[in-house]
């Protein structure tokens, strides 16, 4: 059966671009890449398990309303969204309260949506 989610894959179209978002602004670290001439795949493995690829090998495009989205978890919501308004990312809508949990959603360099997530205290 099912054990957990293993990649999620975007698609790119300006490498170098998407690199210094991921990388450079989400300050993740790359883990498995290659590429054949100019068609790329990149991973970036989570902390907690997991990874995101991007690649464009695949004829699709970037896009915030394609249907599958990855929430990334994280520890200070407030912080790393002073952190990305910083480095000029942009937003859709405002931060979400919901009863367990606050989220926004940014876009990467590209145009696919990201959620950013953050869990309650626990009372």
């Amino acid at each position: 059966m099912l054990k957990k989610v293993a990649v999620t894959m975007y698609p790119m179209r300006d490498v170098e671009r998407a690199r210094r978002f991921y990388e450079e602004t989400l300050g993740l670290k790359v883990g498995l890449n290659g590429n054949q001439g100019d068609k790329w795949w990149i991973e970036y493995d989570l902390p907690g398990g997991g990874c995101i690829a991007l690649t464009n090998f695949i004829p699709d495009e970037p896009s915030a309303a394609a249907g599958g989205t990855i929430a990334f978890e994280v520890e200070d919501l407030d912080a790393l969204i002073a952190v990305l308004k910083s480095k000029s990312a942009t937003f859709r809508g405002e931060v979400v309260h919901g009863p367990n949990c606050r989220m926004i959603t940014c876009l990467d360099t590209e145009g696919n949506s990201i959620i950013l997530h953050q869990l309650n205290a626990k009372s």
